[in-house]
């Protein structure tokens, strides 16, 4: 549980921070500077907290995932030796051989599915923690940016050479905390991974309509002609 990590919910809540940049307005940055959101958002205190929160709340599931999948792994172990006795006899017996395999294949695949229900209040709660950092990183971005004099942030994985003095994470953490103090690991009921930040992009996609004129009334549909047709 150490290693929660941010999901894609994160990349998603960032691409909005600013439109897309053409090469003439990246020519002209004043000030670039890089950001790793994904590290910024774990090493959050919102995130710190929430994640020991969860660990606390929800260590009968952790644990009893722990335990059911050394047991799983100990049965998969079998299989895989006795498939590896399979292909070292001679003559190979093809069928057996295949058998074998297929026995180690739908083990792990039904291992992964248990283990997979077990943890699933887990990974639900994490992934609504990470929803709520997510709606507000792009708030926390933005003013790192103001605070570090940077026109233009980029993700690490884009950058071919840099100083170390052009990393802003720090500053993006700091006002995630500044921002997001805390958030919550009481999932709502119905709630789906993601929900946040897609209700997050819908408003800034209608604020951005509103802005181009496109809260204009509609043109009223043209009133019917003719006579009207006759029921039987």
């Amino acid at each position: 549980m150490k290693k929660l990590l941010v999901a894609s919910a994160l990349a998603m809540a960032t691409l909005s921070v600013s439109p897309i940049l053409s090469a003439p307005a990246v020519a002209q940055a004043k000030g670039v500077g890089v950001a790793d959101v994904r590290v910024a958002a774990a090493r959050s205190n919102a995130f710190q907290t929430a994640s020991t929160q969860i660990e606390t709340t929800y260590k009968a599931q952790i644990d009893q995932q722990q335990s059911r999948g050394q047991t799983l792994q100990a049965e998969i172990n079998v299989l895989i030796a006795k498939y590896n006795e399979e292909a070292k006899k001679t003559p190979q017996n093809q069928a057996a051989i295949q058998a074998a395999a297929k026995a180690v294949q739908d083990k792990r695949q039904a291992a992964q599915t248990e283990l997979g229900q077990i943890g699933a209040p887990v990974d639900l709660a994490i992934a609504y923690v990470e929803d709520q950092i997510s709606v507000r990183m792009n708030e926390a971005i933005k003013a790192a940016m103001t605070a570090k004099k940077v026109d233009l942030l980029v993700n690490p994985e884009a950058v071919i050479a840099r100083e170390n003095n052009v990393d802003i994470t720090d500053a993006v953490v700091a006002e995630l905390n500044r921002i997001l103090p805390t958030v919550s690991t009481a999932v709502p009921a119905g709630y789906q991974p993601g929900q946040l930040v897609q209700q997050r992009n819908q408003q800034l996609m209608d604020q951005a309509r509103a802005a181009q004129g496109g809260a204009r009334p509609a043109t009223p549909a043209p009133a019917p002609t003719g006579t009207a047709p006759t029921t039987r």
